[in-house]
């Protein structure tokens, strides 16, 4: 789950008696609703659009910052944390601070981003030894071996490695080989003939030239169309985003050493060498990719791929070297891609490197800080309800026939739950960071965790490890492992408030809960089974049934066109709407079923039942800039935020019955037309 935008067996927690229990706080006696009622338009219905009264007045008083592509709850919550991570490290940094080496890797890291005046005298001699691997292609085998050091280095290349749990034994580890190699987030922007994605196309060329000259490059204008040429001739073979959400099409195991068929007249030896890995099979994502790049090696000297190559060097690392080439990182990256015309200020951009390279050093310290165990078990104690409710229902659903309920009981009841920070925590103290070498620390930090990765080939798959951090402003569900997981970053208001009444909690947090535990059942983590294996555990009819309602979701989405000539793309955001449709329809069940057969109290002038919803559409208030929204729909699984609510407000019968919506109000939807998938 993403507003742009992936411990223990969690049987015992599907241990319940037939009635959950309400959260604490709302049995207190002074209830607090937790909505935000100064955002309201109150000029409008929320029969007609929920989005407008619950939102209105912000959207219509609120600008987006200078440094921000877009602001709301989501934006909101990642201010709030970094200014809390900064306290954290100012905290460590004082004279006599800690000791503890993980936390000295925070503060080291943090000031070698602070200290300008280094990085001004350096200019790019901290790149010299990345770029003296480039400058040392002579051959087709160097380039392969360039492919593999300076993927393990952090850089962009046409392949990408990863190491991840098994698609087909899920107790074991694979190695993925994925395409990548462009500088723009989709291959729509390299191939689309629209006018904005074409002006983003001019504007890229302009931001390559001007990138190496400010390198030193003596014809960064040559360079630059040679660059171009080859990222076009990468994106006409790469397979569209819609393609990769097939988890059967991109599970392509094969031997090692037949590779040669999948990629031609390369030296996968050199590249195994030098990318420090070795492994007897691997999965190849996207065959006709590796098939076609064959063909692009070779229609293009190695002189270009070295441009190339220098390039993506300098893309990766402008934003530790020189102010100047810091700002014309963002000018394109920032302000021509998403709009935003101001970069945010450099402790901002410190504290956000610290948390990237070295996140769960800075984690601990944030969940010691921010997140008291009252809180984790009271959202625990949601989970168990939405776990609950989630079983419940699976019996009612007419579409799904015994044999699959009986699986997809199986898959509920081993799900695992992850809630706040890690049982355990990474341990950097092997980590030599400096507090003068921005650009070694930034290197010896991914490093240090690609080297973790590949360490994963041949042991057991471990269950504890998390791929967020604690201070994350999100949520995930990972199918081979099955697991659902909540960093403590997105546990506060207005998705989780512990002092508030359980309706806009339930309507919050659990709508996120509740979309999350669902993607185990949504058109692509139902290809997994309880274990995290890809099997196919549905009955033909039930899945013929399942994906007639897919496609009225995807046709419903589609119609939606956030900005002129930009429609969502409903089978790229299929999963995720599949998601936020029956997370918010548990939830709902799960808040009437807390209330044990009691009427909840009006608060704020609303019954719970509107609360619930009320809760619901203010985590999803965000303004956004028209190219980060285009951005989006290029390359995001995830609907706009305004259509999270719409789109998924229409197909909810409680929300109909909780304002009285009728055929004579805008919002109405006729029963027949509601797509409801739980």
């Amino acid at each position: 789950m993403s507003s742009k935008t992936r411990s223990g067996a969690f049987a015992a927690l599907l241990c319940l008696c037939a009635s959950a229990p309400a959260l604490s706080a709302s049995k207190t006696n002074s209830l607090v609703s937790g909505l935000e009622l100064e955002s309201f338009d109150r000029t409008a219905r929320p029969q007609d659009d929920l989005n407008q009264f619950v939102n209105g007045r912000w959207l219509a008083t609120t600008s987006i910052p200078a440094d921000r592509s877009s602001v709301g709850s989501f934006d909101r919550l990642e201010e709030t944390s970094t200014q809390q991570l900064r306290q954290i490290v100012d905290r460590l940094s004082r004279p006599g601070g800690s000791q503890d080496a993980n936390d000295r890797a925070v503060v080291n890291l943090y000031r070698s981003y602070m200290a300008t005046a280094r990085l001004e005298h350096l200019g790019v001699k901290p790149l010299s030894t990345l770029l003296s691997t480039v400058d040392n292609i002579q051959t087709r085998a160097d380039l392969a071996a360039a492919f593999g050091q300076l993927g393990r280095d952090g850089v962009i290349v046409p392949i990408a490695a990863q190491v991840h749990p098994h698609q087909k034994r899920s107790t074991e580890y694979v190695f993925d080989l994925n395409q990548s190699g462009l500088g723009l987030p989709d291959r729509d922007y390299y191939l689309g003939d629209d006018a904005a994605l074409l002006k983003v196309r001019t504007a890229y060329k302009a931001h390559l030239a001007r990138t190496l000259s400010l390198a030193g490059s003596k014809n960064a204008e040559t360079a630059a169309d040679d660059i171009l040429a080859i990222e076009t001739a990468i994106a006409t073979k790469q397979w569209t985003r819609v393609e990769n959400r097939d988890p059967v099409k991109t599970f392509n195991e094969v031997a090692t050493s037949d590779l040669a068929t999948a990629l031609p007249d390369f030296d996968w030896a050199r590249y195994f060498d030098a990318a420090g890995a070795h492994p007897l099979t691997v999965n190849v994502s996207q065959p006709g990719y590796f098939n076609a790049l064959s063909g692009v090696l070779a229609a293009h000297p190695l002189s270009a791929w070295r441009e190339y190559l220098r390039w993506q060097v300098l893309r990766s690392y402008s934003p530790f070297l020189t102010d100047r080439l810091a700002r014309e990182s963002f000018a394109f990256y920032g302000t021509v891609l998403e709009g935003t015309p101001k970069q945010k200020e450099r402790w901002k951009r410190g504290v956000a490197l610290v948390d990237r390279q070295v996140g769960e050093a800075l984690g601990r310290r944030y969940a010691e800080t921010y997140f008291p165990p009252a809180s984790k078990a009271r959202v625990e104690e949601l989970v168990r309800n939405l776990i609950a409710t989630y079983s419940a229902d699976i019996d009612t659903l007419d579409w799904m026939g015994p044999e699959t309920k009986r699986s997809a009981h199986a898959k509920l009841d081993k799900i695992l739950l992850k809630i706040g920070y890690p049982d355990h925590w990474r341990d950097y103290s092997t980590l030599q960071i400096s507090p003068e070498d921005l650009v070694g620390n930034v290197l010896c930090t991914t490093e240090f965790e690609y080297d973790r990765m590949i360490a994963k080939l041949g042991h057991p798959v471990d269950r504890s490890e998390w791929d967020m951090t604690p201070s994350t402003i999100n949520a995930y569900y990972n199918p081979t492992v099955n697991e659902i997981v909540f960093p403590a970053g997105i546990l506060q208001p207005p998705f989780f408030n512990a002092t508030a009444d359980d309706a806009v909690n339930y309507g919050a947090v659990g709508a996120v809960i509740g979309h999350e535990i669902s993607h185990g059942f949504d058109d692509e983590g139902s290809q997994f089974d309880a274990e995290g294996n890809l099997s196919n555990w549905w009955t033909e009819s039930d899945r013929s049934a399942f994906n007639q309602k897919a496609q009225a979701l995807i046709a419903e989405y589609a119609a939606f066109e956030p900005v002129p000539g930009f429609h969502i793309n409903g089978e790229l955001t299929l999963g995720e709407n599949i998601a936020d449709n029956s997370g918010l329809t548990i939830a709902y069940k799960a808040y009437l079923r807390s209330l044990n057969g009691q009427t909840a109290p009006v608060l704020d002038g609303f019954s719970g039942p509107q609360r619930f919803y009320l809760g619901f559409a203010q985590v999803w208030r965000e303004k956004a800039r028209d190219e980060a929204i285009i951005e989006l729909i290029k390359s995001d699984p995830h609907s706009m935020a305004r259509f999270r609510i719409l789109g998924t407000v229409r197909n909810q019968t409680g929300y109909f019955d909780a304002f009285g919506v009728t055929s004579a109000d805008k919002a109405w939807v006729d029963p027949a037309d509601r797509v409801q998938m739980w």
